[in-house]
């Protein structure tokens, strides 16, 4: 059997399996749609809710208030200001540079699972498009081997093309809603990284001005 005679074998099988890996590519975007909403959800507006608080524990150099403040919060300005407060006394810049390390792995953390809706979204209309090729193969090699002779053949080829054509419908079926998840997400992903800067730049300028304060009382010492 050569490589053109293997694939027409696969061809004859239809497009009933390409349909099922469409129907697992929706359940598993529908899941990750579910789990990103409830994701985002659980941290909007926690950052902003607690600037006021943040300035005020720092304005007073309350640095342990600050950290208690932010501690087991699940937003990712929390989280990053938590993390470089553990060596705010090391000075302005080591806060800043632990900023910078964590702000990469919260984006990665906000972003989980989204490049599957993606690729979903990109990639599900080939899919239904593939599944449309293999089946009007199989449909014009039941022709070629039957011929048409009667009506009802006739019928039957046109309803195997239309069946095939449901290949590509259920493709752009799954692509659809997964771009506009994903383009939503990467937007909500987008103001909760702004929302976290705000949180933490405010600190950081907190941090700093502390910092000038002690270096002042010491040239005063």
């Amino acid at each position: 059997m050569n490589l053109q005679e293997a694939f027409l074998q696969l061809a004859l099988l239809g497009a009933n399996w390409v349909l099922w890996i469409l129907v697992a590519l929706s359940v598993g975007s529908v899941a990750i749609v579910i789990e990103r909403l409830m994701f985002f959800s659980s941290i909007s507006k926690k950052d902003a809710g607690l600037m006021k608080g943040v300035a005020d524990k720092l304005a007073n150099d309350d640095i342990e208030g600050t950290a208690k403040l932010v501690e087991n919060q699940p937003s990712p300005g929390a989280r990053m200001l938590g993390a470089a407060l553990e060596v705010a006394d090391r000075g302005a810049p080591s806060a800043k540079a632990v900023l910078e390390g964590n702000r990469a792995s919260e984006k990665l953390r906000l972003e989980r699972n989204l490049g599957f809706l993606g690729t979903v979204g990109s990639n599900a209309p080939f899919i239904g498009l593939f599944g449309t090729v293999l089946e009007i193969l199989r449909v014009f090699n039941k022709l070629g081997e039957s011929g048409v002779t009667t009506g009802d053949e006739a019928s039957e080829i046109m309803t195997g093309i239309s069946e095939a054509l449901v290949a590509t419908a259920i493709g752009l079926l799954v692509a659809i809603p997964a771009v506009i998840a994903y383009n939503a997400f990467q937007r909500r992903v987008k103001r909760q990284l702004a929302e976290a800067d705000g949180l933490t730049g405010m600190a950081l300028a907190q941090l700093s001005a502390l910092d000038r304060d002690r270096g002042d009382e010491g040239d005063e010492d």
